[in-house]
């Protein structure tokens, strides 16, 4: 484990402990021997030993075998073309001649999600850039240099202003961010074209502040499109983390295997910090402040778009509102719910700052346990019949189970208004596993039933009630967690939030709560009234916008981007503050041109 920095004086300050973590990262990878995390050494391993200079002796049998087994598809594509920018001086040209061929005859697959796209184009285009006069039968798919050069870019610009107007549909994954961030990387180190360049520096700044905005103390925090069962729940497993210890030093850096769901010696979660730190990138004062000030709270909102769906349901994407409330002590965050993701969903939490050693299992969230062939034939295009033994297949296999505790369902709405939140369901008859389940995490202490309706308790410095709509029963987890769970279809929760700034004990928040029991109705039309511990009347009907203090809150009135770090105006125009300063994003698409679908 690599520590976190201590806290900085000055810009020269800053800068040099990044230098120093970026440093400390690349030779930590340039050490590392096979164990029980890496039982391979890989590429990126190969790539950090090759820029330290070590001898080619220290990496030449297990390149040779990599080069002699290509596999992974575009977890192969990535790495190699990040080995081949670093090795340009540290390789045979037999060694060369070896990588080279691989484009010619290993065929890989593009992929079916964005962040494959992403790896799988920039690579084909910084390559094809490096060949230049490379003939059809030079490359695996039968185009010459210039062709895949040329589609490569105009997919790159494509998907750059379709980020910049509408947000990644993979948005906010604390496991996926990774494969954004290191073929940015290797676009903006490496690409000889200075337009390029200059937009995937644009990129990784918007998409690195748009992260720094929903971390607290390092860790990704908030409703996430993507993420992984056990990582959902110990949130420093997952690979993002790693970032935040390289950008901004305020976590640790603890690479953890269980962010290893495939078995692609390129796949590598926690290594793929290693692509930005090789690439030359630096975050500036702005990304570092938005990232590490949490001297007050602060709401950010934010507009996503869901993933492409390609059957049953139009239209093909639909947008997705965001909203973090992010205090010193704790974030509340939220999705308005729906189905955005298959399988790996997950639409709301509240996050405390853990107070003991224990770093995980710090957070409070409930959804319901849905799965169907139609969620699989929405999103992926084979035999509806087929896709859920696939989805088992490729490690995630939880998707079928009762009590998972990732996935979204089309039959939850969310309504978010600072420090409080309402969550609904209307779940028909017949639909699987037809309940909802709340996790009460094992780091909760004084958890109390009150004869109010209110289930309180005491997380770090926080204090959050928890009204269930209906009827419950308590299950017991491993670990000491528990699971809360009622059968009605037609359900739902208040979750209320306060830290000890505001509330000075338990009783004194059970006591405040009494005085504001939800009314609600779940008999037709499931609705609740609330009024919150800011004296703000809120009211949610399933299906229908929030209203706060009589003002319809329009979801579709959602900004891009709005909070104290990030804002985009109705031009589309992206500015970053923080430390007292701000910038505008600028990108560079050459001539104007249609807007492409």
């Amino acid at each position: 484990m690599l520590p976190r920095s201590p806290g900085i004086e000055s810009e020269t300050q800053r800068v040099t402990q990044y230098n120093y973590r970026r440093d400390q990262l690349i030779k930590f990878f340039a050490d590392r021997q096979t164990d029980d995390y890496y039982h391979r050494i890989g590429e990126v391993e190969i790539a950090c030993r090759m820029y330290r200079g070590h001898d080619l002796s220290a990496f030449e049998r297990e390149l040779r075998q990599l080069l002699s087994d290509p596999h992974g598809d575009m977890f192969w594509m990535l790495p190699m073309t990040l080995i081949h920018f670093v090795g340009k001086d540290h390789l045979t040209a037999e060694l060369k001649e070896l990588m080279r061929t691989g484009w010619s005859s290993y065929t890989p697959y593009r992929g079916d999600t964005e962040n494959h796209w992403l790896m799988y184009y920039a690579s084909m285009y910084l390559m094809s850039q490096e060949f230049p006069a490379g003939d059809a039968h030079e490359w695996f798919n039968g185009r010459s240099s210039s062709e895949n050069h040329r589609e490569a870019e105009e997919y790159l610009n494509h998907w750059f202003r379709t980020v910049i107007a509408s947000g990644l549909n993979e948005f906010d994954s604390p496991h996926y961010l990774p494969f954004y961030l290191a073929p940015l990387s290797l676009l903006y180190g490496f690409s000889t074209d200075q337009r390029m360049v200059h937009n995937a520096r644009s990129l990784l700044d918007l998409l690195i502040a748009d992260f720094a905005a929903d971390t607290l103390n390092g860790v990704y925090v908030g409703a996430h499109s993507r993420i992984y069962p056990e990582p959902l729940l110990e949130r420093w497993r997952n690979g993002s983390t790693s970032f935040s210890w390289l950008l901004f030093g305020n976590t640790d850096f603890q690479p953890d295997n269980i962010n290893i769901v495939l078995d692609r010696i390129g796949y590598r979660p926690h290594g793929a910090a290693v692509y930005l730190a090789l690439s030359g990138y630096s975050p500036d004062r702005i990304l570092h402040a938005i990232a590490t000030d949490r001297s007050a709270e602060f709401t950010h909102r934010e507009r996503k778009r869901t993933r492409t769906r390609i059957r049953r349901h139009l239209p093909r994407r639909k947008d997705v509102y965001k909203t973090v409330f992010m205090h010193p002590w704790y974030a509340l965050g939220s999705i308005d719910g729906d189905l955005v993701q298959p399988v790996q969903q997950h639409s709301w939490e509240l996050h405390w700052v853990s107070t003991t050693e224990d770093r995980g299992h710090n957070i409070l969230f409930c959804l319901h346990p849905y799965w169907s062939e139609d969620e699989m034939a929405t999103f992926f295009p084979e035999e509806p019949e087929l896709l859920a033994d696939r989805v088992l297949n490729e490690k995630k296999p939880t998707y079928t189970s009762e009590d998972k505790w990732t996935g979204g369902s089309p039959y939850q709405r969310i309504a978010q208004h600072e420090d409080a939140l309402i969550v609904l369901f209307d779940i028909p008859a017949g639909t699987t596993h037809p309940h909802i389940d709340a996790y009460f995490s094992r780091n909760l202490e004084h958890v109390t039933e009150d004869p109010s309706g209110w289930i309180v308790a005491r997380g770090g410095n926080v204090f959050v009630g928890y009204y269930p709509l209906c009827p419950y029963e308590w299950i017991a987890e491993q670990g000491g967690d528990r699971r809360l769970r009622s059968s009605e279809l037609r359900n739902g929760a208040v979750v209320q939030v306060a830290s000890i700034d505001e509330v000075e004990s338990l009783e004194a928040f059970l006591n405040l709560l009494r005085l504001r029991v939800p009314e609600f109705d779940v008999s037709e039309h499931i609705q609740v009234r609330y009024e919150t511990l800011r004296g703000r009347d809120v009211q949610f009907a399933y299906g229908m916008d929030l209203i706060v203090d009589g003002d319809t809150i329009a979801r579709a009135d959602h900004p891009v981007y709005d909070g104290p770090f990030i804002n985009a105006d109705e031009e589309g125009r992206i500015t970053l503050s923080g430390g007292g300063e701000t910038r505008e994003l600028s990108f560079d698409f050459g001539e104007a041109r249609p807007e492409e679908g």
